[in-house]
């Protein structure tokens, strides 16, 4: 199905929810609406589905507008946050209740197929409130699929979970998703999960949608400070500098400048700012590198990555370093920064310079 949204926008009183915005999901896909808390998200998602109506604006599927019509009337499946299914209902027949209502032939046999997708095949004889979250979200995420609808909404359905879980869910939703034929639009605060779930993304910011288009090319060319900011994890480290004559330098006590010589014709204005990623900082130079001395404020290891906190003459940065390291706290470290992986904004927070795209995120 063709979804598309025209100017529409969101008001509950006189406080705007959601501002003037369009957007087309692409068809047989997956867009994720990505941002932080009352970003908007979920207030979209609800207009989606037709639990609510926009203020302005209209809601089209397939050329038809669909904006005054409500959920029941239209073929949505929804998964939340929460474990919705139903207690009574042994799993079995929670999976099997949209496949009911639909007058399906061969029931038993696709409740089988989707439970083993889902790897719940062993749990269908018991009842919601004798499984764990992670199986509760797993019927749910069942009966959504059961229902065959041609417009999934998935509310940030992995949030409730422990991070195992999550991680696992991740991957096999990814694989669920590639596999369907369904409209797939999957709400997260969490950039990591947007990379992992790839297709396209809607950047989203108190009510604003700022970017959308395929998520590699939103993540690798945010158009604004506001976008890198949302599509960052650990944030984006942002340095105040200006325009100098081969490039930018560094509001720092010593001079200490990048040679981007793209930036001097493209920049309208000296005030820059700098953003760099925590993955693009190094231990070890390369030639051509610019260094970054500082001192060690704080070392996580998470996982197979560590996080290092260094405070340098412009300011706090945060390193995002492949394997395990150990540092001491105060120890002095100098990390490594190439030119060609360094953003650029202006004055306005637009994007004036993306680094070159090496393959990856």
């Amino acid at each position: 199905m063709e979804l598309t949204l025209e100017g529409i926008s969101k008001k509950v009183g006189a406080q705007p929810w959601l501002y003037d915005m369009s957007l087309a999901p692409k068809r047989d896909a997956v867009t994720v609406l990505l941002g932080a808390t009352q970003a908007g998200k979920t207030s979209l998602m609800r207009i989606m589905a037709g639990l609510d109506t926009p203020t302005q604006g209209s809601v089209r599927v397939d050329g038809k507008d669909v904006t005054g019509i409500g959920v029941r009337e239209r073929n949505v499946a929804m998964v939340y946050q929460q474990f919705i299914n139903y207690p009574s209902l042994r799993v079995a027949d929670n999976i099997a209740s949209p496949l009911k209502l639909r007058g399906e032939k061969h029931i038993a046999e696709r409740v089988q197929s989707l439970a083993a997708r889902l790897h719940i095949e062993m749990l269908l004889d018991r009842y919601p409130a004798e499984l764990s979250g992670g199986q509760q979200q797993r019927v749910a995420l069942a009966r959504a699929l059961a229902k065959g609808a041609p417009l999934m909404l998935l509310d940030e359905p992995l949030v409730n979970l422990d991070y195992k879980l999550r991680e696992e869910l991740r991957e096999e939703l990814t694989q669920l998703f590639a596999a369907g034929d369904s409209t797939v639009i999957y709400a997260t605060t969490e950039p990591g999960e947007a990379l992992l779930l790839g297709g396209y993304t809607a950047v989203m910011d108190a009510g604003e949608l700022l970017q959308y288009g395929p998520t590699a090319e939103v993540f690798h060319a945010p158009q604004s400070l506001r976008v890198a900011r949302a599509f960052s994890d650990p944030p984006m480290n942002l340095i105040a500098a200006e325009a100098v004559t081969l490039g930018v330098q560094l509001n720092a006590g010593p001079a200490l400048s990048i040679p981007l010589p793209a930036v001097v014709s493209k920049s309208l204005t000296t005030a820059l700012t700098v953003g760099v990623r925590a993955s693009a900082l190094r231990l070890q130079a390369r030639d051509g590198d610019v260094a970054l001395p500082g001192m060690v404020d704080l070392a996580e290891i998470s996982g197979s990555d560590t996080f290092v906190h260094l405070s340098t003459a412009v300011g706090e940065v945060v390193a995002q370093l492949t394997g395990v390291h150990y540092f001491k706290l105060g120890a002095s470290l100098t990390l490594h920064l190439s030119p060609v992986q360094v953003y650029v904004f202006d004055a306005t927070g637009a994007l004036l310079v993306a680094p070159q795209r090496t393959g990856g995120h």
